[in-house]
């Protein structure tokens, strides 16, 4: 397994081995011991699969309390994925990393650990988009910050208008996020 950290402390790129042959191949895509090699201390406890159309923008959404680290891959079709720390204190706060993730043969994941803003735009007509969660949804913790907030400033490849929930369309700025709705930064 290859595993990639960034300059925003807890973000790691994982690309886990793969064997093939003519068959096709195989990989484990996730492993306890391997995930805690990588730096991946916290434990799993749900598992979420969600298909979305092209255009489809999700985000940027997080929990506090109930904040969830996310182990997030694409089995089919591509997505431009975005994580955004969100951790007070933290010296990369209001910072965005954004990847590719698609379902060919790559099989690159993003680990986005609790405390981060997180989504994602559908860049083929349709994707499979599947992740680990180290807390459970709970809607009462959840909120969302606008995707197009200009301090963030995410370059996101749109290809048009993108497709919005209403609740997304009518999420705050971050500046309109009172701080105890946030994740605290712990080094």
């Amino acid at each position: 397994m290859k595993v990639t950290e960034y300059d925003i402390p807890g973000l790691r790129l994982i690309e886990p081995k793969r064997f093939g042959d003519a068959r096709g191949w195989f990989a484990e895509v996730w492993q306890d011991s391997r995930s805690r090699e990588a730096g991946i201390r916290e434990t799993f406890v749900q598992d979420n699969l969600a298909r979305s159309a092209k255009g489809v923008l999700r985000g940027l959404h997080a929990q506090e309390p109930h904040a969830q680290g996310k182990l997030v891959q694409v089995f089919s079709g591509a997505v431009f994925d975005v994580a955004v720390d969100l951790r007070v204190g933290s010296p990369t706060f209001g910072r965005s990393q954004g990847v590719v993730l698609d379902g060919g043969d790559t099989g690159l994941q993003f680990y986005v650990p609790p405390g981060f803003l997180h989504g994602y735009y559908v860049l083929s007509e349709s994707a499979l988009f599947g992740y680990k969660t180290t807390d459970i949804y709970s809607p009462a913790s959840e909120f969302a910050v606008r995707w197009d907030d200009p301090t963030i400033a995410i370059d996101w490849p749109l290809d048009g208008a993108p497709v919005l929930s209403d609740k997304d369309r009518a999420a705050p700025l971050l500046a309109d996020v009172p701080e105890a709705r946030m994740s605290r930064y712990r080094p």
